[in-house]
């Protein structure tokens, strides 16, 4: 894969540098900032961008920002944001288009390589993949929400599904058939109101159905 990273923090950058081009994929560009990011998407056009949440000059959203504007300008661009703590907020902003391949990962997921990579493949392919840890947090936050009506087993497989687990996955983590993991699903679809008519992916809305009820 070609891949931009946006990420002021050099030794992080030169660090993911070193660990993707190990993996057989090129950084083509290392931008510091919004402005910088910008324009090397539109010198590389790359398969998928990997951007800090926080970038300067003000260290607050700028980066969030432009990766969701990457979004929309760059229609499928695969984006892996990178966060030092759990913003539910901005991991809201980015699954708000509905669409997959997008990723919300905190800065010590990077330290575990495995499931690093792993992750970038998922998004690279168009799957959704939030930190664990912020599907924990959004999962606690809404215990008294309408999202009650998923049973524990339901809420469970939610929580993998935003992970960017497939249905093999998830029926080998919770030790279930797939069959049974693929009746969750359904059940999860029907409660959230995500129609089989729905034409959008609705995954990624069912993920998005805890973001949005706070």
């Amino acid at each position: 894969m070609r891949i931009v990273i946006a990420e002021d923090n050099v030794l992080l950058s030169a660090g993911l540098e070193l660990l993707l081009s190990t993996r057989g994929h090129e950084v083509v560009e290392v931008a510091g900032d919004a402005e910088a990011f910008s324009g090397a998407l539109e010198r590389h056009r790359p398969d998928l961008a990997i951007v800090d949440v926080r970038l300067p000059p003000r260290f607050r959203d700028e980066g969030i920002h432009a990766a969701i504007e990457a979004r929309r300008r760059y229609e499928g661009l695969p984006v892996l944001v990178l966060s030092q703590y759990v913003e539910r907020d901005y991991a809201g902003e980015l699954l708000a288009d509905g669409r997959g391949g997008v990723g919300y990962l905190l800065k010590d997921r990077v330290g575990r390589v495995g499931e690093f990579v792993d992750a970038l493949r998922r998004v690279a392919d168009g799957g959704t993949v939030m930190d664990p840890e912020v599907v924990r947090q959004l999962l606690a936050e809404r215990a008294r929400d309408p999202l009650e009506a998923l049973t524990r087993r339901e809420r469970e497989v939610l929580a993998l599904m935003a992970e960017g687990l497939g249905n093999g996955e998830i029926a080998e983590r919770i030790v279930v058939t797939e069959n049974a993991v693929h009746k969750h699903i359904g059940n999860i679809f029907a409660k959230l109101g995500l129609a089989p008519t729905d034409t959008g992916h609705r995954r990624v809305r069912a993920v998005l159905a805890y973001l949005e009820r706070r």
